[in-house]
């Protein structure tokens, strides 16, 4: 069964946290991105951890490999469930973050799931300079690079998850513009899919931000997308 994260788009830790708060009980993971790290820090995913959440530390990491593996090292010591690179970053640089979360595990600490970032969902054909409209062709190659330097996953569009999955039997696809079935505004994502659809194609987890945190009641929310995953 494919995971639910939800998107804590904040820039304080009050607003994410009351809104984690409104979501316990629901079986989903919480998202904590750049806006809300770079303001709160570890603190916020130490209180996420306390409150019972896994937690996806989202900030997409792409610099020199040790760069790149010390801060892996310091996601590791926060007992991060998940965390996000670059693929682009190349061979090296996954290596070497592939490396930090390994000897991190051999020293007692936790192994976090380590995915990489292949074509942002905010990107649309014809936006990224020398790839024209093959955006898809492009996130599989990253992918099938990924999956041979170690990665336990990919970030993917729904649309690249079929031909990844084809090519890459094995390696996870976390799925970020998610919006569901009933109707929600795009926002800054191009290439969008509903839950349901995304889990038919074989997206293992769906990230989902306004659709929830926006909403008059986020538990409701939450449920009734996990509710059309199920039914998929």
């Amino acid at each position: 069964m494919a995971q639910l994260i939800a998107a804590l788009d904040y820039t304080n830790a009050e607003d994410a946290l009351a809104t984690a708060e409104s979501l316990r009980g629901c079986p989903i993971w919480m998202k904590v991105g750049l806006e809300l790290f770079t303001h709160e820090g570890p603190a916020v995913v130490k209180k996420l951890k306390d409150m019972g959440f896994k937690v996806m530390l989202d900030l997409k990491m792409f610099d020199i490999p040790n760069t790149v593996a010390g801060g892996v090292r310091s996601a590791c010591l926060m007992g991060v469930d998940l965390i996000t690179l670059h693929a682009l970053g190349g061979e090296r640089m996954i290596h070497a973050a592939v490396d930090a979360v390994r000897q991190n595990a051999e020293e007692g600490g936790p192994k976090p799931l380590l995915f990489a970032v292949t074509v942002l969902t905010s990107m649309a054909p014809g936006e990224l300079p020398g790839y024209g409209e093959n955006l898809s062709g492009l996130a599989a190659d990253l992918a099938a690079g990924g999956q041979a330097w170690g990665l336990d996953g990919v970030v993917c569009s729904g649309h690249e998850v079929e031909a990844i999955k084809s090519r890459c039997p094995g390696l996870m696809c976390l799925t970020p513009g998610i919006r569901p079935a009933s109707g929600s505004a795009s926002d800054d994502q191009r290439r969008i899919m509903t839950p349901a659809q995304a889990v038919r194609i074989g997206s293992d987890f769906l990230v989902v931000g306004r659709p929830i945190t926006k909403a008059p009641v986020p538990a409701d929310a939450a449920r009734a997308i996990l509710d059309e995953m199920e039914k998929a």
